[in-house]
């Protein structure tokens, strides 16, 4: 049960573990912090036409090696305090010292976001190099998660791999490494993106097999351009699945039909979760709307939100 929000929290907000719980199957959004004027402006664009969509909460990332920080915070901010929206911040654990990261911490208790992701993310510049601790700082998600939850009544969320984390040996430790931050104090999780509903599934069955029954969200990012293809195993840590692959290089010169496959097999994968009972599903929008609320709409259809 969640404890009665700090006093330091202004306007406090719904912790999105009892969301997840209660209102099954949510819906949400995942943003990135903006690097130029542009950028911002696609931002506040694809926020306010996806607003209108009541998602049940959208999330801020936290750039490589913390290089977004103060925009990750004041854009969790400004979302919190001018939209209808519910924030969450992302929150790394790369090049930061734990008093750093207790500092971002309280930044966010000042503007009342009390919703954390907490992922100990991947080394700046290169993700599949190694990962090297601060000097002062912590080794693992699940140190992240406990130092969120010692700071006041966060909701803290975490990462789940479905194929499994690019650093794990094998399937088995890489479950009882997400049962460990589960343990730690995480209420629910996000997967990172992956294209076959399989994958989710067996992820899924294998936490429950390990006794572990905390909320997993699909993580879906519908492919509209070739591209992603080539750089999924990069996005996704997964290969991208052989069968859907040679759909997509079927009609790789056709930028069009891509992006119509991509949203049909979003949607086709997002009702096969919901008809297996997928807790909510998380849509990685890359700040864009249309792609998103194409997929959003074709469940509406079939009476899926």
């Amino acid at each position: 049960m969640a404890l009665g929000l700090p006093s330091t929290l202004p306007n406090p907000q719904p912790a999105i573990g009892e969301l997840i719980r209660e209102h099954q199957p949510t819906f949400s959004f995942e943003f990135f912090p903006p690097k130029t004027d542009a950028g911002e402006q696609l931002l506040w664009q694809a926020i306010r036409e996806l607003e209108s969509l009541r998602p049940s909460f959208v999330s801020i990332t936290y750039g490589a090696g913390g290089s977004t920080r103060d925009t990750t915070v004041a854009l969790t901010e400004r979302v919190a305090t001018e939209t209808t929206l519910l924030p969450m911040a992302h929150l790394t654990a790369v090049n930061h010292s734990v008093a750093e990261l207790r500092h971002v911490v309280g930044r966010l208790a000042g503007v009342g976001v009390r919703n954390v992701l907490a992922v100990r993310g991947d080394p700046p510049g290169n993700p599949g190099g190694e990962w090297i601790r601060h000097p002062e700082g912590v080794d693992y998600a699940e140190d992240l998660v406990r130092l969120v939850r010692d700071a006041g009544d966060f909701s803290v969320g975490v990462a789940a791999f479905p194929y499994k984390h690019p650093r794990s040996p094998d399937v088995a430790s890489d479950t009882a490494q997400f049962v460990r931050k589960c343990r730690a104090g995480a209420e629910f999780a996000v997967t990172q993106m992956f294209f076959d509903a399989d994958d989710y599934l067996r992820l899924r069955d294998r936490v429950a097999a390990a006794g572990c029954d905390t909320p997993i969200l699909a993580g879906v990012m519908p492919v509209t351009q070739f591209s992603t293809i080539e750089r999924s195993v990069q996005l996704s840590g997964a290969p991208f699945p052989p069968a859907l692959a040679a759909r997509f290089e079927r009609i790789a010169d056709d930028p069009d039909a891509v992006r119509r496959l991509g949203i049909e097999q979003a949607s086709e994968m997002c009702r096969r979760l919901l008809d297996e009972g997928v807790p909510g599903i998380h849509f990685i929008t890359l700040n864009r709307s249309t792609a998103t609320r194409e997929v959003w709409q074709n469940l509406k259809a079939g009476a899926r939100v």
